[in-house]
């Protein structure tokens, strides 16, 4: 599979264009202009407006640095969660991997999207709030994965000499297990950021998620369902921009895959 440039430079230009671009296009994404109403894309709108003549493109951008931020931040939490829990039952095993398998089933008794309406139904939502209830539903398949490498990475000869030796466990954890698990983490965490990014979406479209005065993808797209047919341009921009984020990210997920693969079958 070849380097996916292409889909990396469309994310990373996504993200500098939320986080820089409102340095450059200073217009205020709250901004209110009643003679400019629906406006269709333009030289002066360059993604058109709302039904309040708020700019789309200001908005988008500031709807992107929320979006992105619950994406990242959530991903980062559940795969370092799922790192830790997975490496724990994987490592320590008996009664610790039982307690997992435990609690892995719990969480996997609920189809993911309904335990997260479940929460927020409970709790005003926030940004910080969104990172951690969806951190919470997305870390069982990272800590599935880890824990069945660590198995294998256990029953290794050079574990077992490690543990004879009376290595400290943390320096068999990071010095050994973490290189070895880190292909692992870093596919799952790709995943984990586009997968993050579509739930804020569907609760904040749902008016579940990010509220006003605060903007999100999701909120924009929400906005703009009930001029669908006069002002497609209001949810087509932001659905684009998530669609972008998400299929870079499992391309470079897959191309990740392809090369941790490819690794493995080299070294047997």
């Amino acid at each position: 599979m070849k380097c996916p440039c292409l889909t990396t430079s469309i994310l990373v230009f996504i993200f500098l264009l939320s986080f820089f671009g409102p340095l450059f296009y200073d217009v205020d994404p709250y901004a209110l202009h009643p003679d400019a109403l629906l406006l269709a894309p333009s030289w002066q709108h360059p993604l058109g407006t709302d039904r309040l003549g708020r700019d789309l493109l200001a908005r988008i951008m500031q709807g992107g640095q929320v979006s992105l931020t619950i994406g990242v931040g959530s991903a980062l939490i559940a795969s370092l969660l799922g790192l830790v829990v997975g490496i724990a039952a994987g490592l320590f095993r008996g009664i610790v991997d039982k307690f997992f398998v435990v609690i892995v089933d719990l969480f996997l008794t609920f189809p993911t999207f309904f335990l997260l309406l479940a929460l927020v139904s409970y709790v005003e939502a926030s940004v910080w709030v969104l990172i951690f209830v969806i951190s919470i539903t997305g870390w069982m398949t990272m800590a599935r994965m880890i824990r069945a490498e660590s198995f294998a990475i256990g029953r290794k000869p050079f574990v077992k000499i490690l543990k004879i030796a009376h290595v400290p466990t943390y320096k068999i954890i990071f010095k050994y297990f973490a290189p070895l698990l880190a292909p692992i983490f870093f596919v799952s965490f790709t995943f984990g950021v586009g997968g993050a990014i579509l739930g804020e979406s569907a609760l904040s479209f749902l008016g579940l998620g990010i509220t006003p005065p605060q903007i999100s993808w999701g909120t924009l797209i929400g906005e703009g369902k009930e001029v669908m047919e006069i002002a497609w341009w209001i949810s087509f921009f932001p659905g684009l921009m998530i669609f972008l984020v998400t299929f870079s990210l499992m391309q470079i997920s897959d191309y990740l895959q392809t090369m941790t693969n490819r690794k493995e079958v080299i070294a047997s």
